[in-house]
């Protein structure tokens, strides 16, 4: 379950380099399951998680919006305004609430005010964004950006003029920060993380990941810099397959040293922005039936002790995922972390390695050498 994380900002000494500390809060779907509210909000928004994966198509759903996502803070124009976005690998658009939006969800978020940036420069042009739940619309403009003191100055944006429906009024972020590559940006933004690269304001053209366990404090992103202290048992690189996703090649899924699935080959996003294990339904039916759980992926907390671990094999190696990882509790009842999702694509089936599977590893994302790096935690 993605837990709910306001980031701290802490800059480091050594180069330029910033890490984002993350704080845990309580996730959405437990605050509506105290109110009573969890099974028809469910009935009333269902989603489409492949949504996010279609090429050639603006699409950004918020597919685990239910356990939220991993959101800090940045300031946008001169004097900052102050935002609350999600961190997303899987996507690649900066956008913010605007003060021409009058949705319910804008309305209950902070907004942003460009005739209050002495920096801000408009513009003509618009941006549309279709979700799994709901959509987004609004206008393009530049203003200086500041993400954990790096200041980037010129950055586009999307201003939301529109958000439809109530989905975002329950999210306790305003808006999204996209880390993937230039190529899948709606209406041809440049990414922040390209223009901190280009303007010099990292020391290295990457960034890495850590994500605490058992509700333990600790969490962060680093921009610039890898952090040796988790890096102690190595560092796996992987190549990408595309420039588009931080996609991967896999070359099977085992349990208790057999094959499961993706015995021909798959590809794999790293995603920040997905909550647990996205798995091609006929191989997510699979996966169930040897690890014993129903089909809605429940299983007896007992028969969860017992359960083995997911090795993902990428690149030649292994990548263990085990069952404490994987299996969700809650209110005294267990569940698999893992949900069916086909996306067809022409390299074959596609997986979705979501928090479940980053919280084992430390995870580096490289864009100087288009590669991401594991290292055991």
């Amino acid at each position: 379950m993605k837990l709910l994380l306001l980031l701290a900002l802490v800059g480091l000494a050594q180069g330029i380099q910033t890490r984002v500390m993350l704080r845990k809060m309580k996730s959405l779907r437990q605050r509506l399951q105290e109110q009573g509210l969890l099974e028809s909000y469910l009935e009333q928004h269902p989603y489409n998680l492949a949504a996010k994966y279609f090429p050639g198509i603006a699409v950004e759903p918020l597919e685990n919006y239910m356990d939220d996502e991993y959101f800090g803070t940045i300031s946008i124009g001169t004097p900052p305004q102050e935002f609350t976005v999600v961190f997303d690998t899987g996507s690649s658009n900066l956008w913010v609430p605007s003060v021409f939006c009058s949705s319910p969800a804008c309305r209950n978020h902070n907004r942003f005010n460009p005739a209050e940036s002495s920096t801000f420069l408009s513009t003509n042009d618009t941006l549309f964004i279709a979700y799994g739940t709901g959509s987004m619309s609004g206008v393009l403009g530049y203003d200086t950006i500041n993400v954990a003191g790096i200041n980037v100055r010129n950055q586009i944006f999307g201003l939301a003029e529109t958000e439809p429906g109530d989905v975002f009024y329950y999210t306790p972020f305003d808006g999204i920060l996209g880390l993937a590559f230039p190529s899948i940006a709606s209406s041809g933004a440049t990414p922040v993380f390209d223009n901190m690269m280009m303007e010099n304001l990292v020391d290295r053209h990457l960034f890495s990941v850590y994500l605490s366990r058992d509700s333990q404090d600790g969490s962060f992103v680093l921009f610039g810099a890898i952090d040796p202290y988790y890096t102690t048992q190595g560092i796996s690189w992987i190549p990408l397959s595309a420039e588009t996703y931080w996609q991967i090649t896999m070359e099977s899924v085992s349990v208790n040293g057999a094959p499961v699935a993706c015995s021909s080959g798959c590809q794999a996003i790293v995603d920040t922005g997905t909550t647990l294990l996205a798995i091609p339904i006929r191989a997510l039916q699979t996966l169930l039936s040897h690890l014993g759980a129903s089909i809605s992926g429940k299983i007896s907390c007992e028969a969860a002790r017992n359960l083995p671990d997911l090795i993902f094999h990428i690149h030649g190696k292994e990548f263990p995922v085990p069952p404490r990882a994987y299996v969700l509790r809650s209110n005294g009842q267990c569940s698999l972390g893992l949900q069916g999702m086909d996306v067809p694509t022409e390299e074959g089936e596609l997986w979705i390695l979501g928090d479940v599977f980053i919280r084992e590893y430390y995870v580096i994302f490289d864009r100087a050498n288009d590669k991401v790096g594991l290292s055991r935690l």
